[in-house]
């Protein structure tokens, strides 16, 4: 749960203002389309990692092992989708702040007041995201955003080589992490997260038990790709991709099958197939299933950009459709966790889904999202969510 300026769910595109320190946005017309379209289609992988997240907290852990389709839809899940997607909405999200920086720098505003502008929206994304989190999805992306936005603003000042120097001093952490976190779920199976008791207070006090565990976890994974979205940005790679064709295609078809290759080990065992790894065997392969998400991650965003470059002077409807949605991340991401609250919810409607039709709930469910958005175009209405993030960050620089 990474919408953003050009960015996360949270933010909207370059676009985050018009640049006079009102809250009007950047006209749809100014707007890059690489980036709308990187988040719209990446909706598409939140919806399905999201659904299964959902069916384990209000289920437990479902079999992956009953049907050939269990175990297929599963695989393709962990090589694709866990930890691929994350990296690249976290990516956009640093891309985003960096263009912010960028726009208002260029008007001449010093730097504790773009700082301030950047760590004000920082603190707001973390209103959201515990709100998120407390009523509706425990794996809330908002407030892991937010919490980057205060702690790394000044980072935006650095040289290119300091940022790289930063990447590669905290790539350490997020691979301790995520081996003490996924050790034990590689080698017997288990979720990390247990199911929560029937009842709205119930999960409730579940969700807000578990958010501080998943949110530590997620910001020690989300620093890197921060950074080198910020890095992306100076380079204009998204503003610019025609620029960088054979730099986005070193990403993209270098970067998504290392993604598939890295995710292998862990999901032979999740399946079954592998059901005696050695300590170090299991060590090692939830670390590659983390450095290779990385690399799908910025390798689904490059694959984007090229396709954007093709679609640019030629945009279809569905290339359309999928650019509003981006334009309105933000309100669809936490649109999505109303509906899988409605569909999974101990106090709604219970679903308990196998893997195959948790993807088929996901697919409708961005379907509709897309359809949603495009309509909303159509009709000049901007995202809601997007629009109160706006204001409440720009109100009082305007004032």
């Amino acid at each position: 749960m990474t919408g953003t300026p050009v960015h996360d769910p949270a933010a909207p595109g370059p676009a985050a203002a018009d640049g006079s320190g009102s809250a009007s946005p950047v006209p749809v017309s100014r707007r890059l389309l690489a980036p709308d379209l990187a988040r719209g289609v990446m909706l598409l992988f939140i919806a399905l990692a999201h659904v299964h997240i959902f069916s384990l907290f209000v289920g437990g852990e479902n079999s992956a092992r009953d049907t050939v389709a269990d175990q297929v839809v599963t695989a393709a899940t962990i090589m694709l989708v866990d930890f691929r997607s994350y990296p690249m909405f976290a990516a956009l999200f640093g891309y985003g702040l960096a263009q912010i920086h960028a726009r208002r720098t260029a008007q001449g505003l010093p730097r504790p007041r773009v700082s301030a502008l950047v760590r004000r929206r920082g603190a707001w994304m973390v209103v959201f995201g515990v709100a998120h989190a407390a009523l509706l999805f425990l794996g809330d992306i908002l407030a892991v955003y937010g919490t980057i936005a205060l702690v790394f603003a000044g980072v935006l000042y650095w040289r290119d080589r300091s940022l790289v120097t930063l990447a590669v001093l905290w790539l350490p952490l997020p691979l301790v992490a995520s081996a003490l976190e996924g050790y034990s779920r590689f080698t017997s199976g288990a979720s990390y997260l247990p199911p929560a008791e029937p009842g709205v207070l119930n999960e409730m006090v579940h969700r807000l038990m578990v958010f501080p565990f998943i949110s530590v976890l997620m910001f020690a994974s989300t620093v890197v790709p921060f950074v080198i979205g910020v890095l992306a940005a100076r380079h204009r790679l998204l503003d610019e991709p025609h620029r960088h064709l054979r730099l986005l295609r070193s990403a993209a078809f270098a970067g998504i099958p290392l993604a598939v290759l890295g995710g292998l080990p862990m999901a032979l065992a999740k399946v079954g197939v592998w059901t005696d790894p050695t300590d170090l065997q299991a060590l090692l392969s939830v670390g590659a299933h983390q450095v290779t998400g990385y690399a799908g991650g910025l390798g689904y965003a490059a694959l984007i950009a090229l396709f954007a470059v093709r679609a640019a002077d030629r945009r279809g409807p569905v290339v359309t459709a999928l650019s509003a949605l981006g334009q309105r991340s933000l309100t669809f991401y936490l649109a999505q966790s109303v509906v899988w609250t409605v569909l999974f919810a101990s106090y709604t409607l219970h679903l308990h889904v196998s893997p195959p039709e948790g993807v088929g709930i996901a697919v409708a469910v961005w379907v509709c999202s897309a359809v949603a958005a495009d309509l909303m175009r159509r009709r000049g209405t901007r995202g809601p969510a997007e629009v109160a993030l706006r204001r409440l960050t720009y109100s009082r620089a305007s004032r």
